[in-house]
C-alpha cells in the first residue's frame, strides 16, 4: 500500500475534525508502522493547516501525564497539541454536542507564562519562577479516531485529541499556592464523577510543563510568554451527553464550568 505523504495524513485529520466524522486509526491501514517522531511531523502539518486557516496558537497542552497511564503506554514522556484561539469556549456558557463526535472532559491547572522557557534541562522549580499566573480549566477531547481506539503515534498525529478547553476567571500567583495538593472535583449534573489532587500531573503540574519546555528543545522550539500551558488532566476523562451540566472545583482557584446542547 501506498505511504501517505504526512501533508496528505493531516489534511485527511482535519478534514475529520470540520465535519466531525470518526475514521479508522492511521496505524490501521495507511501508515501500520508510524513512528512517534513522524507522528509529531504529521501533527506539526496539521498545525500549520490551521494556521493557515487564519487560527491562532494560545498554547500547548499536555497528555499522558498519569504515571499510571504513561507506565500503560510504555512511554517515557508525555505528549503534546496545540491548544487554537478557536478552541477557547467563555467559562458557564454552553457548549452543542453537535460540534463534537464523541466528547470527555477533564480537569486540570493551566500555568500562564511571563517568560519564555527554553531547554534542556528545565526543571519545574524554573517554570514556577517563569509563570505569571495559574488557572483552572475544563479541556474537552474528542480524538478523531472510531470508539477512541488509538496508538501512542495516532494520538499525536492527531493533535493529541484537542477540541475545546474552558478557562476559569480567577487567576492566581503560583506561589500562592501549593498546585501538587490543589484538590479538584469534577461534577456533572450535581454528580462527583471524579477527583483527584495536582500530584496527579507527573508528581506536580509544574514537572509538567518542565517535561514540555525539554520535549520541544528537541526539535529546535522553545515555550513563549504569554502562552497558556494546559499541564494535563488531574481527574479522568468523562464523556458527555446532551443536558449535562458540568463544573469543576479547584481548591484556591475556584470553579469553572459550562453545559452540554444538542
Amino acid at each position: 500500500m501506498r505511504r501517505l505523504n504526512k501533508t496528505e495524513i493531516a489534511k485527511f485529520l482535519l478534514d475529520a475534525e470540520l465535519e466531525r466524522q470518526d475514521v479508522v486509526k492511521i496505524t490501521a491501514n495507511k501508515v501500520p508502522d508510524l513512528t512517534v517522531e513522524e507522528a509529531y511531523e504529521i501533527q506539526q502539518e496539521l498545525v500549520t493547516l490551521k494556521l493557515e486557516q487564519g487560527h491562532s496558537i494560545v498554547g500547548p497542552k499536555m497528555g499522558l501525564t498519569s504515571r499510571a497511564k504513561m507506565k500503560q503506554m510504555n512511554v517515557e514522556d508525555p505528549i503534546y497539541g496545540y491548544i487554537f484561539d478557536n478552541m477557547v469556549v467563555q467559562d458557564g456558557t454552553a457548549i452543542s454536542l453537535s460540534d463534537f463526535i464523541h466528547p470527555k472532559v477533564e480537569a486540570e491547572i493551566a500555568f500562564i507564562l511571563g517568560k519564555d522557557i527554553e531547554g534542556p534541562g528545565i526543571t519545574g522549580a524554573q517554570v514556577l519562577a517563569a509563570t505569571e499566573h495559574v488557572v483552572s480549566a475544563l479541556e474537552i477531547i474528542d480524538s478523531r479516531y472510531e470508539n477512541f481506539n488509538f496508538t501512542l503515534p495516532d494520538v499525536i498525529a492527531d493533535n493529541a485529541s484537542s477540541s475545546k478547553v474552558v478557562f476559569g476567571n480567577l487567576i492566581r500567583k503560583p506561589e500562592e499556592l501549593e498546585l501538587d495538593l490543589v484538590g479538584t472535583t469534577l461534577t456533572i449534573n450535581g454528580e462527583i464523577r471524579d477527583l483527584g489532587a495536582g500530584a496527579a500531573v507527573v508528581g506536580h503540574p509544574a514537572n509538567s510543563v518542565a517535561m514540555l519546555a525539554n520535549m520541544l528543545h528537541r526539535k529546535g522550539d522553545k515555550l513563549k510568554d504569554g502562552q497558556i500551558i494546559l499541564t494535563g488532566g488531574i481527574t479522568g476523562a468523562v464523556q458527555l451527553s446532551n443536558g449535562d451540566v458540568v463544573s469543576a472545583k479547584l481548591d484556591g482557584l475556584g470553579e469553572v464550568s459550562f453545559s452540554v446542547k444538542e
